[in-house]
């Protein structure tokens, strides 16, 4: 099978891209490394198509000769959205709809899409079900309902094989820290490897359905190799619930040093609290076994180790905000 992924340089992209590979399967991405980075696909056997998925004409080029879509490409993190509500809308929703009208042109490719958890937003149920009411608090969150809603309507509007998965606090090997959009775990492990402080918004109770970049993977695979459908977005999270302070908590450990934490207000946009649902994924692809969660971050905090001591970090200065979790 032939996967084309867009977005395929970034975080999730280049994890997916190894594990595709690694089970037999042909990766080509379409990339504008905006956020991604060309030094994630290092060693990998994939074709890298420098380009946007605002190129209609360039995307539907690519996605005539895959087999399969995945479509990650995306302006991430809610600061971000604030900053820019119009470029997050342009590039998450109508990048998202020029992927299923490629698709559609060339006869109906089968596509998956990430979507975010972010879309449940001020609704306090726990834990988060399909079939609860999206509240979105951000235009992040506004952009992925906007994208899953077309991966959804062009399934039933055309009769496309579609999915769209919701996405929980994605963490591990490859995420990007140091910048001012970090997701949480990598900007708090940054710091404490590094001794500096631990920025905090918020009384560090908020707590995240965090998912380890592997677990994702494994899943993203199973659904293109099974063509997994849904008429409804499905979760991609299994229903843990971890406070931030007990993240601090399980660093401090793990590196053996003191950390210090610095507590600010919390941030606009911001969801209290998160945690799935995860019996929709169960019954669609019941053999996923997830990474434990603190076996997923000693992994994590060991890269970020190998990358600061090898003096081999990701150049920042090239850096777009690449963030996946919310």
């Amino acid at each position: 099978m032939r996967v084309l992924i867009t977005g395929g340089a970034g975080f999730i992209g280049a994890n997916l891209t190894r594990d595709l590979l690694d089970h037999g399967h042909a990766v080509s991405i379409l990339d504008d490394l905006s956020t991604g980075f060309r030094s994630n696909l290092d060693g990998l056997d994939a074709d890298l198509i420098l380009g946007s998925i605002l190129d209609q004409d360039l995307l539907t080029e690519l996605v005539e000769d895959a087999d399969s879509v995945m479509h990650l490409a995306a302006r991430s993190s809610v600061p971000r959205s604030l900053d820019d509500p119009m470029a997050t809308h342009t590039v998450n929703a109508t990048g998202t709809l020029n992927v299923l009208e490629a698709a559609r042109r060339v006869g109906g490719r089968y596509v998956a899409m990430s979507s975010s958890s972010s879309v449940y937003g001020a609704n306090p149920e726990l834990p988060k079900r399909e079939s609860a009411t999206t509240r979105p608090m951000s235009p992040y969150a506004a952009s992925k309902l906007a994208a899953e809603s077309y991966a959804i309507s062009y399934g039933t509007s055309f009769d496309m094989p579609t999915l769209a998965f919701r996405f929980f606090n994605v963490f591990g090997p490859l995420q990007a820290a140091g910048h001012v959009y970090a997701a949480v775990i990598p900007a708090f492990v940054d710091a404490a490897l590094r001794g500096t402080p631990i920025t905090v918004h918020g009384d560090g109770t908020q707590s995240r359905d965090f998912t380890n970049v592997r677990t994702v993977c494994t899943t993203l695979r199973q659904a293109l190799e099974q063509q997994v459908t849904s008429a409804d977005p499905v979760n991609l999270a299994f229903g843990s619930r971890i406070s931030l302070n007990e993240v601090l908590e399980m660093i401090g450990n793990h590196i053996e040093a003191p950390l210090v934490v610095e507590h600010t207000e919390s941030r606009v946009g911001d969801v209290k609290h998160s945690q799935a649902d995860g019996s929709l994924l169960a019954s669609l692809i019941p053999s996923i076994n997830p990474v434990d969660f603190e076996e997923g971050l000693v992994e994590t905090i060991e890269w970020m180790r190998s990358t600061i001591t090898s003096d081999t970090d990701i150049d920042l200065s090239d850096l777009a905000a690449h963030v996946v979790s919310e």
